[in-house]
């Protein structure tokens, strides 16, 4: 309740209020805990089932990929449930199905036990929970910020399993990565009851949570459905090549396992330093189209040349830098053009559809990529991911220009709906008001703005902070 009361007392403060820090911060550790877990098996785990008696190519990539096809299926039910049973509850119930699943891969002696296990860590869906409950625990005008910690807590956590993973398989076994990751679970449960605040009320935030009455509106959208497709298709690739790339790493260039991370974690370092002025340039200069076709190409042209070239050890070095530089400006671009490209009042379902795109790509790239290298080897693999990013290719250069709108969410009084119509459309008539949509179930207004533009001024005389 004193938590609930001091959050209540910064509404007038520019900046996040301690409240709001700590539920954000905690979140996102709750959040890469869990990814990490996910990931950690990634650059290893084709290695270690080879040796499984049931392991065929498909199954191995089965297991990789599998976590996806549950995680997708049931984060839109957890999501409503959190709205009906509790935010924390629900949590709760998918963190110790993520540990259960841990726990049963980690004690399986069969390929076809760490399927099941994997399938029931993707049973955790919280992703779309976490999301909501931080929303619960913001302010609109601190909700942005929240969602960014939380967003690039996940992109850490990438890169801490591909690091970590190889070397945690060396010291603990794949056994003992899948321990682990039950222990991370429990953490993530701790961190939950004694650092996230209890949300004084939850409901529905229409630029945080899917609405499923608009998910049909959304998927009618071809703008929309480009991205959710770009989306899809960078996990199938990304996925799909690591069913191989430890063998390359292994056996076509001589690498120890052990040594794995070794390679991993300059190729991310280098990687991420280097997407960064692209980043800076596409928004600044508003150059987003060019550039993210630049890159959809660079990681197409990548992936067919590590087809042809995957034994050089230098080579190979260079073409998996390029592949990453590329695929991290992506994976940053792609939820920034999804929260512009969206209707004001419809980003939340944009970004659950979004997110259900990206994990029904990690299924389809693991199963795909374990078929393929038993069928085609090496180079099918990697062959099927740049035809993959041809046909996102053809996507991406018929996509229109991002419009470079922001979305705020601003706090309105109890309104009657005709009050809300006439609000909204005294929002519109503000300069830089693209669009203004307030729904009085939530007592939210929602615009999409153009802050080159923006008259801040005559917007807080309409609605005061």
């Amino acid at each position: 309740m004193q938590d609930n009361q001091q959050h209540s007392q910064t509404n007038s403060s520019s900046g996040m209020s301690r409240v709001e820090r700590r539920a954000s911060v905690s979140l996102a550790a709750i959040m890469a805990t869990r990814m990490l877990g996910l990931f950690m098996i990634l650059p290893v785990f084709a290695l270690y089932a080879e040796s499984l008696p049931d392991a065929t190519p498909f199954l191995i990539g089965l297991a990789i990929g599998i976590y996806g096809l549950t995680q997708a299926l049931l984060q839109v039910p957890f999501g409503m449930a959190s709205d009906k049973f509790g935010r924390r509850g629900m949590i709760t119930i998918g963190l110790v199905l993520f540990a259960l699943g841990s726990v049963v891969a980690a004690s399986a002696d069969s390929l076809t036990g760490i399927i099941l296990g994997r399938a029931l860590q993707g049973a955790g869906a919280v992703a779309a929970v976490i999301m909501a409950l931080t929303a619960d625990l913001t302010r609109e005008e601190q909700r942005t910020k929240a969602m960014a910690i939380i967003g690039m807590s996940i992109g850490g956590a990438f890169t801490l399993a591909l690091v970590a993973g190889p070397l945690l398989n060396h010291w603990l076994g794949m056994s003992g990565i899948f321990w682990f990751t039950a222990g991370l679970a429990l953490v993530a449960i701790v961190i939950l009851w004694t650092q996230v605040p209890e949300p004084a009320q939850s409901h529905m935030h229409h630029d945080a949570q899917l609405d499923p009455r608009l998910t049909l509106s959304v998927l009618a959208d071809t703008q929309l459905l480009r991205l959710d497709a770009g989306i899809l298709i960078l996990h199938t690739i990304l996925t799909s090549i690591f069913v191989v790339v430890p063998f390359v790493l292994r056996d076509s260039l001589g690498i120890e396992v052990e040594h794995h991370s070794w390679v991993y974690l300059p190729v991310l370092l280098l990687s991420a330093g280097a997407m960064v002025p692209f980043i800076i340039i596409a928004e600044k200069k508003r150059k987003m189209k060019q550039i993210f076709v630049g890159a959809v190409t660079v990681l197409g042209l990548s992936l067919l040349a590590m087809s042809q070239w995957y034994t050089s050890t230098i080579l190979f070095f260079v073409l998996l830098w390029l592949f990453f530089t590329a695929f991290n400006f992506l994976e940053a671009s792609l939820p920034s053009l999804v929260s512009k490209t969206a209707p004001a009042a419809r980003k939340g379902t944009a970004m659950g559809v979004y997110s259900s795109s990206q994990f029904f790509g990690a299924f389809i790239g693991g199963s795909a990529g374990g078929w393929l290298y038993g069928e085609l080897g090496i180079s099918g693999v990697f062959m099927f991911a740049s035809a993959m990013i041809a046909v996102w290719w053809l996507l991406a250069i018929t996509m229109r220009a991002p419009t470079y709108l922001s979305n705020i969410v601003m706090a309105v009084n109890d309104l009657t709906a005709v009050q809300a119509s006439e609000l909204a459309v005294k929002l519109e008539q503000v300069t830089g008001v693209v669009e203004a949509v307030v729904i009085i179930e939530e007592n939210e207004a929602y615009l999409k703005v153009d802050n080159k533009f923006l008259d801040r001024d005559a917007l807080e005389q309409i609605l005061p902070a």
